[in-house]
């Protein structure tokens, strides 16, 4: 082992920082003379590196996709177990509503049941809302010459709507549900008993004056009722939902916030109208 002197030691350890220093603007200088040497070296360098990396990825890429393939499986078997057990939900109430329908068949068969003729209906678009006499309405664009009259039933493809108010010749209004001036004869569908559908100029009308002793249920359907002649019975109208104070709404199936087209039907009614609204048949010449 070589020893050096002190004095040795310590010049040696004065010469380092400027060596090192003297070699970094050594590097410095080469790289600012020859960038195109730097730059082979590191394509050259990357070029040997990317087998290595092609060699390491492929293992990497097949045990990501054989995960994914494990996880599409798993899916499937889950999704698979949900469409057997609602095809088989569909297969028990395909096999009821059979059996309903024949038993309907049979009972009309009995009492000589003589169904009602298809009410006639106008497609009209809506041009506005709001506007007029009334908070919650819509005004619809008819063509000239039309059979429009007050009292007709607006329904979208989803159920009850309204119903006309007002009658131009180019234009009809109809009053929503949700109208705080309409009311609308219902029938619960599950216990058969008969309520007012009221508007409060909300999102949703409030359930009123079912008969005592009468609990609406939570989500039991709400159809028309052909009370005082106003509507034909069984429209779909909505279901029973209880708000947050405890009082009983009517969630509509139609989509009042986003009206584009309704039908208008005709179904012959009279209801609270005045006798000028209601059309009348014309009298039959007299036989000679």
């Amino acid at each position: 082992m070589i020893r050096l002197s002190i004095p040795l030691r310590q010049a040696l350890a004065r010469l380092s920082l400027p060596i090192m220093i003297a070699v970094a603007f050594g590097v410095m200088l080469l790289g600012k003379a020859d960038t195109l040497l730097v730059e082979r070296l590191r394509i050259t360098l990357s070029d040997a590196l990317t087998p290595i990396y092609g060699a390491i990825s492929q293992p990497v890429n097949a045990v990501e996709e054989a995960i994914e393939e494990i996880q599409s499986l798993a899916t499937l078997r889950s999704d698979n177990a949900r469409l057997r057990e609602e095809n088989e939900r569909l297969r028990r109430w395909h096999a009821a509503a059979l059996g309903l329908e024949a038993e309907n068949t049979l009972l009309r068969r009995q009492l000589g049941f003589m169904p009602e003729a298809a009410p006639n209906f106008h497609a009209a678009r809506v041009v506005a809302d709001g506007g007029g006499t009334y908070a919650r309405a819509v005004l619809l664009a008819v063509p000239p010459q039309h059979a429009i009259r007050k009292g007709q039933v607006a329904l979208d493809e989803r159920g009850f709507v309204g119903r006309v108010t007002e009658v131009g010749s180019r234009s009809a209004r109809v009053l929503l549900a949700t109208d705080m001036n309409s009311r609308v004869p219902v029938t619960l569908e599950g216990s058969r008993a008969r309520a007012v559908m009221a508007g409060t100029n909300g999102a949703r009308p409030r359930l009123a004056h079912w008969p005592e002793g009468v609990i609406p249920q939570e989500g039991e359907r709400v159809v028309t009722s052909a009370q005082a002649n106003a509507f034909p019975a069984g429209l779909p109208v909505g279901v029973v939902r209880r708000n947050a104070q405890g009082s009983l709404e009517v969630e509509l199936f139609a989509r009042l916030d986003n009206l584009e087209m309704v039908r208008l039907f005709d179904f012959g009614l009279s209801g609270i109208l005045p006798p000028e609204a209601v059309a009348r048949p014309e009298p039959r010449p007299a036989r000679r």
